[in-house]
């Protein structure tokens, strides 16, 4: 994948908790990612981005978490461009056939 470390994995969970803020407020959220290497990362996204994130994880995308940049990679939104190697979880690119 262009511009991701060589850490970059496929998500294999994704678990989102939201913690209540006083009345009228937005609260705040925190997400858990496991990868396919059974790493665990934990991100505070804004309650804005939440909305964009959902979506993420509810259309048919492969999600990659690249923790070296903290980067959430939506990838084959269009065509199939990346393959993950089983064993490892490794993200590898493949070119278009």
């Amino acid at each position: 994948m262009p511009g991701a470390s060589e850490q970059t994995r496929r998500v294999k969970v994704l678990n989102a908790n939201w913690i209540a803020g006083p009345d009228g407020d937005d609260g705040r959220f925190e997400l858990m990612i496991v990868t396919a290497d059974d790493q665990q990362h934990t991100i505070a996204p804004s309650p804005a981005s939440m909305t964009a994130l959902i979506a993420l994880t509810q259309a048919d995308t492969v999600l990659l978490w690249d923790p070296t940049d903290r980067t959430l990679i939506a990838a084959n939104l269009v065509g199939s461009w990346l393959e993950v190697v089983p064993e490892s979880g490794e993200v590898r690119r493949r070119p278009p056939t």
